[in-house]
């Protein structure tokens, strides 16, 4: 879904929810779950659309984006390898030196309140260094 004409007067929110409705199968309806999670950790997150068309939170920085593929639906944590992950959520992009990611296949449960502590964990970590 490429930024064009009428959807470059759209909102993130708007372009997110129209995104959600287009997948129009359990890749949006995780993407979805997804976003209610990261936007009830805490309100004050902001969201983005960025590289023609994925979803991105971010609060004193970047926190996670929502990418959607074929046959999963990645949940990519900026500063990943910085948060500690109590609840193994981690199951992907684990070799990296600063990102981190979870992939959510189709039929898998979410962990809300452990996702919940993650996202809660990134923004805290974005505070102490928009802080310094």
């Amino acid at each position: 879904m490429e930024m064009s004409g009428p959807q470059k007067s759209k909102s993130p929110s708007q372009l997110i929810d129209a995104r959600i409705k287009e997948l129009g199968d359990w890749r949006g309806e995780m993407l979805s779950r997804l976003r209610a999670v990261v936007k009830e950790a805490d309100p004050e997150v902001v969201e983005e659309w960025k590289w023609r068309g994925v979803p991105v939170w971010y609060l004193d920085g970047m926190i996670c984006t929502g990418e959607t593929y074929k046959n999963v639906v990645k949940m990519t944590f900026a500063k990943g390898a910085a948060l500690k992950d109590p609840s193994s959520l981690f199951n992907s992009s684990l070799d990296g030196n600063t990102r981190r990611a979870i992939d959510f296949h189709e039929g898998e449960k979410i962990d809300e309140k452990a996702l919940t502590a993650l996202v809660r964990a990134a923004v805290t970590l974005n505070r102490s260094k928009a802080k310094n």
